[in-house]
């Protein structure tokens, strides 16, 4: 009411006391406008794939209802369904229907990750996999060909490229195809039981097409590995010379049809060939404007890499979910009277439910905002916005490692919250039993976790040479021996760092550590990058002693294996939480950025907490520093704790996706 209506007798209320400089006062967080700060600048597209879940809810318990094969079509009429909507064809050129946007393609997909996984992954194999190698790989006449029909899901196809011997050796691959220069084909041949294709997507049952990479073989030589567009169906039967079995039951994802595929001496005519990067003439000529056969192997899957930012972002959005569903319970079920003789306590309450769930709440969070990161650089590079290898080295770097990352985490989560749940997260209706199943898989396609790791390695050992990148693992060693390791370490500067950290932190070359402030994401961020460049220098340290001292290169990798992989998870763990604290710093002052400096320090701190065993080997951490971090993660636990709701609700799951109806309500709030 304004002072001017109010009764003449009406007192004046008394103004709130304004809070003492540095005590803490609880933030009021405004769920739709931290929504809006998670979902971004697509935050429509999100919210048309939200309603595309609602409204396709049932397929939860189809999942467990219908048969096998039942299941499979329901998700395959789903997926061509919700092509109809738009939401799958979001980064395809719109000149043949799509929306010509692929960081749109990419937020689409992650937010399909709340609903139904096997609706996700055939959606991944459709327009990610099929798709995106004929759009990639492929010039204007397999466009024209093929675009129109997939992008509506008329046309079904897969991607063949793993096979049972070779998952992620690639170039190994035992699939053979011959140019016969007498019909101007090519010919596909599986040349031994173990070249056959496996575990591919929509091979088992639905797919009309296949993108088969082979060994491309070319006047008597190897040109090495290239993609060729198949015909493995017709009519619904397999084609003259192709072999396809069914994969059978999986550990999740069944209502996708994953198959195994033999090729016995088929035919394809020239034009199958995928020729952007490389072509054969009608005469029989290879050509390529990239000479280096390793650089144009590595080129080519470089170019397939918005499948493994897909994977990531998916198995973070399925955490999402868990902690949505765990959070929701914990604020419903009590246990024992802890604080009261009459009333039992509320599971978040406990200082160990925080605990084991909180620290969770503020990792997705980070990897989130990583991801929004990763993506964002995806669709600059893909559509041209931004160029060079350099660059492009970096996001195949960054895009390895948060696949990794955010896959891990999302199968911790979900354990920890199905746990977090007790007998009731047994339950298949409460979701878990499909999360578990359904997600298990992504530590491993879209590239092996600890492979992918390796990758990441391999570029921070040598800033992303272009002379490095065309290398072999064996010959990363060799090449990272023949380097000074003062080179290597004066990259990584890990001195230089410490001086740099005087500059904004207090205490000298040996106190830095010990007298800034926990809560300092300068500080954080140092502790993290410390730990990843001593890392580093080591691994360059043992591949050289290696080598020097006359080892086999396979020898020397394989024992500093472990190092190689500690290094590249703490590269990323340091970008994750760069990534968070630029989002943070980036908002404006009120409460929305208190809570989300809340959990960045959560994150931050809790990330050093795990490692503190390293740290303190390593004179980073003395015993009461260390303990002083366990008592800070503990309170920033409990200032999280009512506003746990909220955070949960911001990641805008539909309620129809809860499920749960026991656990979190039958309304879903």
């Amino acid at each position: 009411m304004s002072t001017d209506t109010a009764p003449p007798s009406a007192a004046t209320p008394e103004p709130l006391p304004e809070p003492a400089a540095g005590v803490y006062v609880e933030p009021t967080i405004d769920v739709s406008a931290l929504q809006a700060v998670l979902d971004g600048k697509y935050a429509e597209i999100r919210n048309l794939v939200r309603r595309n879940l609602a409204d396709y809810a049932s397929v939860l318990e189809d999942a467990e209802t219908l048969s096998t094969d039942d299941y499979r079509e329901r998700v395959k009429q789903i997926v061509v369904e919700m092509a109809a909507t738009g939401q799958t064809g979001m980064g395809f050129p719109q000149e043949y229907g799509g929306g010509g946007d692929i960081g749109a393609s990419i937020a689409a997909f992650e937010t399909l990750a709340f609903g139904d996984l096997s609706v996700l992954v055939k959606v991944g194999v459709q327009f990610g996999l099929f798709g995106g190698a004929i759009l990639q790989l492929g010039t204007r006449e397999h466009h024209d060909a093929y675009l129109p029909g997939l992008i509506t899901g008329e046309t079904m196809g897969c991607f063949a490229m793993t096979e049972t011997g070779h998952g992620s050796n690639v170039q190994a691959l035992g699939t053979v195809a011959t140019y016969d220069v007498a019909t101007q084909e090519f010919v596909i041949t599986t040349t031994r039981e173990d070249a056959r294709k496996d575990y591919i997507g929509n091979a088992a049952k639905h797919a009309e097409l296949a993108v088969v990479f082979a060994q491309l073989h070319v006047a008597g030589g190897s040109e090495g590995v290239h993609a060729f567009v198949v015909p493995i169906r017709e009519g619904g039967k397999p084609c003259p010379g192709v072999r396809i079995e069914d994969d059978g039951l999986k550990m999740g994802l069944n209502g996708v049809d994953n198959g195994r595929l033999w090729f016995d001496e088929v035919r394809v005519p020239r034009t199958a060939m995928l020729n952007r990067f490389a072509d054969v003439t009608p005469a029989g000529v290879y050509e390529s404007a990239i000479e280096n056969p390793n650089k144009r192997f590595f080129t080519m899957l470089g170019t397939l890499i918005q499948g493994r930012v897909c994977v990531g972002g998916a198995g973070i959005n399925a955490a999402k979910v868990a902690m949505t569903i765990a959070t929701k319970y914990a604020l419903r079920r009590r246990q024992f009277e802890a604080t009261s003789d009459d009333t039992e306590e509320l599971l978040l309450d406990y200082g160990l439910h925080q605990r084991r769930l909180l620290p969770l709440l503020a990792r997705t969070y980070a990897l989130h905002f990583t991801q929004e990161r990763v993506s964002g650089e995806l669709h600059d590079i893909l559509s041209g916005v931004v160029e060079g290898e350099q660059r492009q080295r970096e996001l195949e770097s960054l895009a390895a490692g948060v696949k990794a990352l955010g896959t891990w985490h999302a199968t911790r989560t979900i354990q920890e919250c199905r746990e977090a749940c007790g007998g009731a997260g047994y339950l298949a209706v409460n979701r878990f039993a499909a999360l578990k199943a359904d997600t298990d898989v992504f530590t491993t396609f879209e590239g092996d976790n600890h492979v992918l790791l390796q990758l990441v390695a391999k570029g921070l050992l040598t800033d992303y040479s272009s002379e490095f990148a065309d290398l072999d693992q064996f010959g990363m060693v060799r090449f990272v021996a023949g380097l000074a390791v003062e080179t290597v370490l004066e990259r990584t500067s890990v001195h230089k760092l410490l001086e740099r950290i005087k500059d904004v932190l207090p205490g000298g070359d040996d106190g830095w550590d010990q007298e800034a402030g926990l809560l300092d994401p300068d500080y954080q961020l140092a502790m993290l990058r410390f730990r990843e460049e001593h890392m580093l220098g080591g691994v360059a340290r043992r591949l050289k002693r290696g080598i020097d001292n006359k080892m086999n290169p396979g020898a020397v990798f394989s024992q500093v294996q472990d190092h190689v992989i500690g290094a590249a998870r703490a590269h990323v763990e340091r970008l994750v939480l760069e990534a968070f604290v630029e989002k943070t710093r980036a908002l404006p002052d009120g409460d929305l950025k208190v809570a989300l400096n809340l959990l960045c320090d959560l994150h931050a701190l809790s990330t050093i907490e795990a490692d503190r065993a390293w740290f303190m080997e390593h004179g980073r951490l003395t015993s009461a520093r260390s303990k002083a971090i366990s008592r800070e993660v503990s309170s920033l636990c409990r200032k999280v704790r009512p506003l746990a709701a909220d955070l949960g609700d911001a990641f805008g799951v539909p309620p129809e996706m809860l499920r749960a109806p026991d656990l979190v309500g039958p309304t879903g709030v």
